[in-house]
C-alpha cells in the first residue's frame, strides 16, 4: 500500500491499492503489449511496400525533370546553331571566301567549342553537301545526306534540323552524339551552304544528372530500338542489363523491354531491382519525332538495407510507446484512486488543482498544508518548499500587518489585498484569503489564492506614460497605409485647425503636399522605412510656417505597411528645391510604371538627356525559370536587388520597374564608360551580398531626338548580347564610342 508523505486533511484522502485494482492494472498492461506488437508488425509490412512506391514516385518525378531539361538543352542548342548560321563573320566569308576569313571563322568556332562542354565541333558544307572545313577532324569527312539538301528538305527557312543519336569514336572511346543542321540562305531563296554543329549526348546527360536526389543513382538513355546511348556502367550491379554503349536492352532483358514497348512510362519489378522508365520527346520536326527512353533502377538489396534502419526505429518507437502507455495507465489508476479517496474534499481539490490561479491550503496555525504549481511559480519558490512553512514568512508580512489580516479574517471570514513579491516592486499579486470550516468543524483552514497583476500594472503605467508622451507640443499622427487617421494628439488638431480628427484622412488634410505624392512616399517608406519632407505654408492656409514632416512605417507579418507614424516640426527656412508649394522627395524613388519613367525622361534638361545612358538589368537567374511556381521566388529576389541598388544609388540617377525580373536605371550626364563602371561596381556589390547570380546588364547611350521607347529598345539589344556571350554579364550597344571588337584580318596586314 502506497501512502502520501504530505499531510492530509482527512484519512480518506490517502491512496489505497486493492487486489482487484492490481489485477485490472496487470490485464491492461498485457493487452497494451499485445496490441503494440500487432500494430508494429502491420506497420513494418506496410512500410516495406510504401518505401518501394515512394522511391519509384520520386525517381519518376526526377526523370520528368531530366527529360524537360534535355528538351530545353536541345532547343537552346538549336538557337545557338541558328545564331552561328546568322553571324556576320560567316556571311562575310560566304560572300567573299578567303583563307584569312576562314582561319578567323574557324578560330571563333574553336573558342566556342572550348567553352561549351557539350559542343563537339562545328562544320561548314557547300551547296552540294560536300565538306568545306570544320573545327575538328572527327566529323565532317562524309557528305550530307541528299534528303537534307535544299531540293529535298521539308522544313522551313529558319528551322534547324536535329538528327537522331549516333555513335562515333573520339580518342578511342565510343561517343554518342547528335548533329544539328542549318540552311545558309541569302535573300530567303538562294542556298549558300550548310552549317552543322555536333553535340555530345553523354556530356549533356552528365550535366543534367545532378537533378537526381542522389549522385550515385543510375540514369540510362535508350532509343526506341533498345540501344543504350548513355549511362553504361563498367561495374556490373544487376544481371541482364547492358553494360556498354550500343548494347541492346531488347536482347539482354526481353521482359523489361516488352513492358517498356507497351507504354510510355511505368515501373517494372524484376528479380534483382525495380526499374522506372519514361519516354521523352527531344525534338518534334516535320514528319519526324525523336523519342527516347530514360530509365533508372534501384536494387532490391538497397531497399532492404534502407528499410532496416526504419525497422529498428519502429521497434524502438514501439518500446517507447509501450512504456508511455504503461505509464499513462498507471497514472490513470492513480488519478482514480485520488478521486475516490477524496470524496469529502472534491470541491476543494477542483479549486486547488484545476483552477488557472495560484492556490494553497493553510491550517488554522498559519502553516501551509499544500499548494499547486502555479502558486509556487507566482511566489518564485519551489512547490515542495512551500509545504509546512508559515504564510507570514512566505508573503513577507510584518507582524502588525499580519495581525490586522487575521483580525479581518475573524470578522469577515475573507481578506483581499495587494502584495509586492520582489523588492523592486515589479511583481505584484492580489492575495485572497477565505476561512473554511472542517468537516467535523473542530478547526478551520484557509484557502489562499493568488493572481498576478504585474502586467496589468505595467500596462496602466505605460498607458499613462504614452499619454504624457503623446500629448506634447509636437504634432503626432498615427494612420494606416492609406492615410486614414487612427489617433492624433491635440497639437496636430491645432496645427490643421480641426476640432475632431475622427474619420479624417491625412492625404486630404494636406492634399497639396502629401496627397499628390502619397504613392511615392509609401514606396520610399516600404523600401527605406521612413520618409522626410517639407510642407510649405503657402499651399496650406492653416499652417503658419513651413513644417518638416517625418513619416515612419511599421510592417505587418506579411511585409506590408500596417501603420505610419507622422510627426510635424516647424522649420526656420524653406528649402530651395520646393517650388510653387509642391513636395519633392529628398532623393530618387523607385518608379513602378513606365509612364512615370517617361514623364521623368521627358522633363530632363536637354544637356542631361543628351549625355545620358540607360541600364537594363535582367535579375532572373536561369535556375528560376524551370517552373511557373518560381514567380514568387523571382519577386522576392527582385525586391532584395531593388533595395540593394536603391540604397547605393546616387542622387542624380533614377531607378524604375519595367517587367518581372527586369529593372531600368537612367543615368543623366553619364557617358558609356562611366555607365559601364557603375554597372560593374553595382554588380560586384550585389555579388558580395549573394544577389549577383544570373544578373545580366545592357547599356545604351542616348541618341539625338530619341524617345524613351527607342532608348529602351537599344538597351534590350545590349542585354541580349550580354546573355549570349556566356563570359561577361555586361554589354553595350548604340554607344557613342564603339566598343573594342575583333574584326576579320585583311589581306596585306
Amino acid at each position: 500500500m502506497l501512502k502520501r508523505n504530505l499531510p492530509v486533511l482527512i484519512h480518506a484522502q490517502g491512496l489505497h491499492w486493492t487486489h482487484q485494482r492490481l489485477l485490472g492494472l496487470a490485464s491492461q498492461l498485457c493487452m497494451l503489449a499485445v496490441a503494440v506488437i500487432i500494430v508494429t508488425s502491420i506497420i513494418i509490412t506496410l512500410g516495406e511496400r510504401r518505401l518501394q512506391e515512394d522511391w519509384a514516385t520520386q525517381r519518376y518525378a526526377e526523370l520528368q525533370a531530366v527529360g524537360g531539361l534535355m528538351a530545353d538543352r536541345i532547343s537552346f542548342q538549336q538557337f545557338r546553331t541558328q545564331m552561328l548560321a546568322q553571324s556576320e563573320s560567316l556571311e562575310e566569308y560566304l560572300d567573299a571566301p578567303s583563307t584569312n576569313k576562314q582561319a578567323y571563322l574557324k578560330q571563333k568556332w574553336q573558342v566556342m567549342v572550348n567553352n561549351v562542354p557539350t559542343l563537339l565541333g562545328v562544320a561548314l558544307y557547300d551547296t552540294k553537301g560536300r565538306f568545306v572545313f570544320a573545327t575538328t577532324d572527327e566529323f565532317g569527312k562524309e557528305s550530307l545526306p541528299p534528303s537534307l539538301l535544299s531540293n529535298s528538305r521539308n522544313m522551313g527557312e529558319n528551322e534547324i534540323y536535329t538528327s537522331p543519336l549516333e555513335f562515333t569514336p573520339i580518342d578511342g572511346v565510343l561517343e554518342p552524339y547528335l548533329y544539328q543542321l542549318a540552311w545558309l540562305e541569302k535573300d530567303g531563296h538562294q542556298i549558300q551552304g550548310y552549317l552543322v554543329t555536333y553535340h555530345s549526348v553523354s556530356k549533356m546527360v552528365n550535366s543534367i544528372k545532378p537533378a537526381f536526389s542522389s549522385q550515385k543513382a543510375p540514369l540510362m538513355m535508350i532509343d526506341t530500338q533498345g540501344l543504350l546511348y548513355s549511362g553504361a556502367n563498367t561495374q556490373p550491379e544487376i544481371n541482364r542489363f547492358p553494360r556498354a554503349l550500343g548494347d541492346s536492352l531488347k536482347q539482354s532483358y526481353p521482359a523489361l523491354w516488352r513492358k517498356m514497348a507497351m507504354s510510355n512510362f511505368g515501373q517494372f519489378h524484376g528479380e534483382d531491382a525495380t526499374f522506372v522508365y519514361l519516354k521523352i520527346e527531344l525534338v518534334t520536326q516535320y514528319e519526324t519525332r525523336r523519342e527516347y527512353f530514360l530509365i533508372s533502377y534501384v536494387r532490391n538489396s538497397d531497399i532492404a538495407a534502407k528499410f532496416h534502419q526504419w525497422r529498428n526505429i519502429l521497434i524502438i518507437a514501439a518500446v517507447l510507446l509501450t512504456l508511455l502507455g504503461a505509464l499513462a495507465i498507471i497514472l490513470t489508476h492513480l488519478y482514480h484512486l485520488v478521486l475516490r479517496s477524496r470524496q469529502f474534499s472534491l470541491e476543494l481539490s477542483n479549486q486547488l488543482f484545476h483552477a488557472d490561479i495560484g492556490c494553497m491550503i493553510v491550517n488554522d496555525h498559519g502553516r501551509v498544508i499544500t499548494a499547486n504549481e502555479l502558486a509556487g511559480k507566482l511566489l518564485q519558490q519551489a512547490t515542495d518548499e512551500l509545504t509546512d512553512r508559515s504564510l507570514q514568512r512566505i508573503l513577507q508580512l510584518e507582524d502588525e500587518f499580519y495581525a490586522q489580516v487575521l483580525e479581518l479574517l475573524t470578522q469577515n471570514e475573507s481578506w483581499e489585498g495587494e502584495i509586492k513579491i520582489d523588492p523592486e516592486g515589479k511583481q505584484i499579486l492580489i492575495v485572497k484569503i477565505h476561512l473554511k470550516p472542517n468537516a467535523d468543524k473542530l478547526y478551520r483552514y484557509m484557502i489562499v489564492t493568488f493572481e498576478d497583476i504585474s502586467e496589468l500594472k505595467q500596462y496602466q503605467k505605460e498607458v499613462y506614460l504614452n499619454q504624457l508622451i503623446t500629448e506634447n507640443s509636437v504634432p503626432t499622427v498615427l494612420s494606416n497605409a492609406n492615410g486614414l487617421i487612427i489617433r492624433a494628439n491635440h497639437a496636430f488638431d491645432n496645427m490643421v485647425n480641426i476640432a475632431d480628427h475622427q474619420d479624417q484622412n491625412l492625404t486630404q488634410l494636406l492634399d497639396k503636399d502629401l496627397g499628390k505624392n502619397w504613392a511615392q512616399i509609401t514606396q520610399q517608406i516600404f523600401s527605406q522605412g521612413s520618409w522626410t519632407g517639407t510642407i510649405d505654408s503657402k499651399g496650406n492656409e492653416q499652417l503658419e510656417t513651413t513644417t518638416q514632416a517625418t513619416l515612419k512605417g511599421y510592417l505587418d507579418e506579411s511585409g506590408e505597411i500596417e501603420y505610419i507614424v507622422s510627426t510635424f516640426e516647424r522649420t526656420l527656412s524653406q528649402n530651395n528645391y520646393l517650388q510653387e508649394g509642391e513636395l519633392i522627395p529628398h532623393r530618387s524613388t523607385i518608379l513602378v510604371s513606365l509612364r512615370d519613367l517617361d514623364d521623368y525622361f521627358h522633363n530632363m534638361s536637354p544637356l542631361n538627356k543628351k549625355f545620358s545612358s540607360l541600364l537594363l538589368l535582367d535579375i532572373t537567374a536561369e535556375s528560376m525559370l524551370s517552373h511557373i511556381s518560381d514567380i514568387a521566388q523571382i519577386e522576392n529576389r527582385q525586391r532584395e536587388v531593388e533595395s540593394q541598388l536603391f540604397r547605393d544609388l546616387p542622387h542624380r540617377y533614377q531607378i524604375a520597374k519595367w517587367q518581372l525580373g527586369k529593372l531600368i536605371i537612367i543615368l543623366p550626364n553619364t557617358d558609356a564608360d562611366q555607365a559601364h563602371y557603375f554597372a560593374l561596381e553595382s554588380l560586384n556589390k550585389l555579388q558580395a551580398n549573394g544577389l549577383g547570380d544570373g544578373i545580366c546588364i545592357g547599356i545604351a547611350s542616348y541618341q539625338e531626338n530619341q524617345t524613351l521607347e527607342q532608348f529602351l529598345s537599344n538597351a534590350e539589344v545590349a542585354l541580349k548580347r550580354a546573355k549570349q556571350t556566356g563570359e561577361h554579364n555586361i554589354c553595350q550597344a548604340f554607344t557613342r564610342h564603339d566598343p573594342l571588337s575583333i574584326s576579320p584580318p585583311k589581306k596585306g596586314h
